[in-house]
């Protein structure tokens, strides 16, 4: 284990910028370390999963985390990495959101009893009782505009053609005066976040100096993007959310197994715990054995472990081994038709396998697995037709409700690969 916070946080490659003697200030005693978390939906997404760990490796070597939702500054918005304003939340919304965003902070964060118990706090706690002359009295007087236009989030948005609006350019004092509220009430004196808050980082730090002469510091990680140039988190289906509602376990590991070869090294240092000797590891075995992906099935399972636990992990895995021949009988039907979410399909009625059922030849022919039940006898008889992954080898089959799994699906393929699902009309 490294020596230090910051070493641990440098060889996993997590270090984009950091105030000068942030290693000597966090190796010389227990700090207390925040990072904001903006509440503009009721999950957060693997995007954020980089501060979660920021934090929980903070935890981990004695340093107390702070996660600070903002149901304050998500009523404003910040312009930081924005080209336009984005749609302001009411506060029921931000209420809802923030009740999901917690529970999923738990997994990774001790609340409990400990030393260093981590801390959540809602910046709406104070900054909604502030009045607009308070506020410009003991904040306001801090920041010059030509400091606040030379910070570069803001210098982009005033020289676009809509500009900037006089909401979103206080956005930066108001998470620099979050920074002061934790320091007056919590002693926090480190503030982290992504490459693109380094501006709002230092206005806080500055603030801190200004309005109590107490030291804070300031760290940042790299924005995490993938080698094929789309954003992290982005797939053709959507964002990945954290939420198994939102993102079945199934599809989160999927994500994280579909890793491209050049990202997956990377990403075991920066979303695993696993050591440097572990890693390094595994680097060598995905270099010269890049066909086994061990890095990329490892990835997979710490990661959905972490998030969801490691029941759902091995659902995961039972889950992705149907694609292969293995068997339906312990993956459950939402699993399943995530698996053959773009597989084609068929809707029949229930009648059609109660009684004495439908014949498997009759059922190839009826929902176009075969162009006939001439072709389903000649693929039965060469052993390439399967129900529910078991070899079909009697032509004579009858296929009834007790194929069916949890009484809603069947899964019939042709040879290795050509899936068809077959639904219950609802």
């Amino acid at each position: 284990m490294s020596k230090t916070i910051f070493e641990e946080l440098s060889w996993r490659g997590l270090v984009y910028d950091a105030t000068p003697e942030f290693d000597a200030w966090t190796a010389s005693g227990s700090r207390t370390a925040y990072i904001g978390f903006d509440p503009t939906a009721s999950s957060l997404h693997v995007g954020s999963l980089l501060p979660i760990m920021g934090l929980a490796r903070m935890q981990r070597f004695g340093h107390r985390p702070v996660a600070l939702v903002g149901g304050g500054t998500g009523l404003i918005g910040d312009p930081s990495g924005k080209t336009a304003e984005r749609q302001m939340l009411t506060r029921d919304a931000v209420e809802e959101n923030l009740r999901g965003i917690q529970t999923q902070l738990e997994p990774f964060l001790d609340f409990g009893a400990v030393s260093n118990a981590a801390l959540m706090v809602n910046n709406l706690d104070w900054l909604g009782p502030m009045g607009l002359v308070e506020f410009l009295r003991d904040v306001g007087k801090h920041f010059t505009v030509n400091y606040m236009l030379a910070k570069e989030s803001v210098k982009r948005r005033v020289q676009s053609e809509d500009g900037i609006s006089y909401t979103e350019f206080t956005y930066m004092m108001l998470q620099a005066y979050d920074f002061l509220e934790l320091s007056r009430t919590h002693d926090c004196d480190i503030q982290m976040g992504g490459s693109d808050q380094w501006g709002n980082i230092m206005a806080g730090i500055d603030l801190v100096r200004k309005a109590s002469s107490r030291k804070a510091h300031g760290l940042v990680f790299p924005l995490v993007t993938n080698a094929s140039g789309t954003k992290f988190g982005k797939t053709e289906s959507g964002t990945i959310w954290l939420d198994p509602e939102r993102t079945s376990p199934y599809r989160f590991y999927q994500f994280w197994l579909n890793t491209d070869d050049r990202d997956v090294v990377p990403y075991l240092k920066y979303f695993t715990w696993l050591s440097e000797d572990a890693i390094s590891e595994l680097s060598d075995i995905h270099e010269a054995q890049p066909g086994r992906r061990e890095a990329h099935r490892v990835l997979a399972r710490e990661v959905t472990a972490l998030v969801h636990g490691e029941a759902e992990r091995d659902q995961a895995e039972e889950a992705a081994a149907v694609l292969f021949g293995g068997a339906l009988d312990k993956v459950p039907v939402k699993d399943l038709r995530d698996i053959f979410d773009d597989v084609p399909s068929t809707v029949l009625p229930r009648e059609a396998f109660s009684g004495d059922g439908t014949g498997i030849l009759e059922l190839c022919e009826r929902t176009g697995l075969t162009a006939s039940r001439g072709e389903a006898r000649r693929l039965v008889r060469a052993g390439g037709l399967f129900v529910n992954n078991e070899r079909q080898g009697d032509e004579q089959a009858v296929i009834t409700a007790s194929h069916l799994i949890e009484g809603e699906l069947l899964v019939l393929r042709k040879g290795k690969k050509s899936y068809h699902l077959v639904q219950i009309e609802a």
